[in-house]
């Protein structure tokens, strides 16, 4: 697929939260299909959500396929041709919704394997797969979203170094644009390993387009632009989420949501050039990040 200049439309207004705004909606996402499910049950409300983001000034839909899975459909009855469909389903949702929009982008999401076993192993990384395995479990998803007309792959959510090389492993001479980004804490990865080293290896990958963060508390950004620009000149994406944590035992969100105009502008000032929101940040939310990139761009 050809390569979306990102650089040249910087800075690029993402979208929020899928799940958070289908919960918002009304729907109950407490099993482990999480926002998968409705791309069996309730496909057109996955498609409503996408709109809404556009209509809120997102330029770029990310599918909902982060937590669809071979494993995870075949766990209510499907068999893999009828999973394949729903992943280019949901690729098709948010491609219907950019084309009602007339611009735009549409970034398959290719969740980390934690995702899969909705243990919030993706925020530890402590996987029992290696790098080959690793690898192996990624490969015909990944296959199936890239071939479903996107224009990038959203590799987001990333914990360790050993998933992000299983990846790159899989984009790399395939001509498959991607964005990879990390789940990070105290500004490293999740597992402890360097967020700095990590994304010197992504951007060395020429199908790696853009590097970043997401699905991580806010005052990680600025220090992940920092470690992103000391070793690449590719675009910075950044998507963190509302700034609420994730409590995988009691399956609920604690502490203070929301991130303040000023620190967006410093994402902006610091060198982000895709810029939006992860868990709990909805539509009314990206329309306040959209007018702060509206406002810093050149007149």
């Amino acid at each position: 697929m050809p390569s979306p200049d990102l650089a040249a439309h910087a800075p690029v207004v993402l979208d929020g939260g899928l799940g958070t705004s289908l919960e918002h909606r009304g729907h109950d996402l407490s099993s482990s299909m999480w926002s998968a499910r409705l791309l069996l049950e309730h496909p057109d409300e996955v498609r409503a959500v996408h709109e809404a983001f556009f209509a809120a000034g997102a330029r770029v839909a990310i599918s909902a396929s982060y937590q669809a899975s071979f494993e995870g459909f075949a766990s209510v009855g499907l068999d893999r041709r009828e999973t394949e469909a729903l992943l280019r389903r949901s690729v098709e949702l948010a491609a219907a919704a950019r084309d009602d929009a007339c611009e735009g982008w549409v970034a398959a999401s290719v969740g980390p394997y934690g995702a899969m076993l909705a243990d919030g192993s993706e925020y530890r990384g402590d996987y029992a797969l290696d790098r080959a395995g690793l690898r192996e479990w990624h490969a015909p998803r990944l296959a199936v979203l890239a071939e479903a007309g996107v224009d990038l792959l959203a590799l987001e959510t990333i914990p360790s170094r050993a998933e992000a090389l299983a990846l790159l492993d899989l984009l790399r001479g395939s001509g498959v644009a991607a964005w990879l980004s990390f789940t990070v804490h105290d500004g490293a990865l999740r597992t402890g390993e360097s967020l700095t080293e990590a994304f010197a290896e992504a951007a060395s990958v020429d199908e790696i387009v853009a590097v970043g963060i997401n699905c991580s508390h806010p005052s990680e950004v600025l220090g992940a632009i920092a470690a992103a620009r000391a070793v690449t000149d590719k675009p910075v994406v950044v998507y963190p989420n509302s700034g609420e944590e994730w409590d995988a035992k009691n399956r609920t969100w604690v502490g203070e949501p929301g991130f303040p105009p000023a620190l967006v502008e410093r994402w902006l000032e610091a060198g982000a050039s895709l810029v939006g929101g992860c868990c709990r940040v909805g539509a009314d939310e990206i329309a306040g990040l959209a007018a702060i990139v509206g406002r810093s761009r050149p007149a």
